[in-house]
């Protein structure tokens, strides 16, 4: 079997939320931190998407910053191809950031409005020197069209597109740089669902077409249904499940991947019980002991409330449960 192309080991990231020096001093109190990701291992394959999903405030974001370097990680480790992100190390990262683009969740906020069209996908060209100025208007071009929209749009700003367009756009400014992999931070949730459906699939053909690797970041879990090869479940910064995606739509191991496909609208109206979204998550900063989910959990006992259960082998994949395997209970 081939090395993955991307690899996470053990990947955490604290964020200092302390109050200024002087303040603790006088209110007497310790400082702060808050844990975005703690432990996350993952590998993804070269050609396929992984999807990672959770509620807000699951870490989703913060991983994805970390992986194409916007973000230093506490600990852990990233590895492009085998060779590691070491964002200390300005040569090798700056050939590592050809291979990987992001398309991120604002298509309006991610775009320069002082700029045009042109200049803006013309960038990433510009800045790893990819080719002659002379030929980068006609990649431009190129590129303008390969994400359905005319060579003349290179003339206009961001405001005169609409959200579906913009984020067209986003993806050429993506596919400028030639990469192996792209990195999507929710990238259609502002667009309308008719849109939505234009993006994906725009997305899955250059996926073919140019080989990509993805790595999805969404909460909407038909979009990741749509488009993953595999999932990651990530709860209060863990990853709580990783399972093929089609296995883990109908055998989900984890409390919480089944909490969260329940709360899924059934339009089949197949009649299926289903159990209502209970509690929220809680504070990251003093995350409960033991398994972080055992304060929502319908079957949790009491070593959950004291040991920080390590993703196991599981008949689709794996999965962080102690229970993890054994069917869930049936309502009488």
């Amino acid at each position: 079997m081939a090395d993955p192309f991307l690899t996470v080991t053990h990947l955490t990231r604290r964020f200092d939320v302390s109050k200024p020096w002087l303040n603790r001093v006088l209110e007497r109190e310790e400082r702060q931190f808050l844990t975005a990701t703690a432990d996350v291992s993952f590998a993804i394959n070269k050609g396929e998407t992984f999807a990672l999903v959770g509620e807000s405030g699951s870490g989703k974001s913060t991983i994805a910053k970390m992986i194409v370097g916007l973000l230093a990680p506490t600990e852990g480790q990233i590895a492009i191809d085998g060779q590691k992100l070491d964002p200390k190390d300005p040569v090798s990262m700056r050939a590592l950031r050809r291979r990987m683009q992001m398309i991120f969740q604002d298509p309006f906020a991610s775009l320069n409005p002082r700029w045009r069209v042109g200049d803006i996908i013309a960038e990433p060209i510009h800045t790893l020197g990819l080719m002659p100025r002379a030929e980068i208007t006609v990649e431009v071009a190129r590129l303008l069209d390969l994400v359905g929209l005319s060579k003349a749009d290179a003339g206009k700003f961001p405001h005169e597109f609409s959200g579906g367009q913009r984020q067209r756009i986003a993806i050429a400014r993506a596919l400028a740089s030639r990469p192996d992999f792209i990195v999507c931070d929710e990238p259609t949730s502002a667009l309308d669902v008719s849109v939505q459906a234009q993006i994906l699939n725009l997305m899955r053909d250059l996926q073919d077409e140019f080989k990509l690797t993805y790595l999805l970041i969404s909460h909407d879990l038909s979009v990741v249904r749509h488009m993953s090869n595999r999932i990651g479940v990530l709860y209060l910064g863990r990853l709580v499940e990783v399972a093929d995606a089609k296995r883990l739509f109908h055998e989900p191991q984890h409390p919480y991947t089944r909490m969260l496909l329940d709360s899924v609208p059934d339009l089949a109206l197949s009649g299926r019980r289903r159990k209502p979204v209970s509690g929220e998550i809680p504070n990251p900063i003093s995350p409960p002991a033991g398994c972080a989910f055992h304060p929502r959990c319908p079957v949790a006992q009491d070593q959950c409330q004291i040991a920080v259960p390590a993703l196991r082998p599981t008949p689709t994949g794996e999965a962080a449960c102690l229970l993890a395997g054994v069917a869930p209970p049936t309502d009488a």
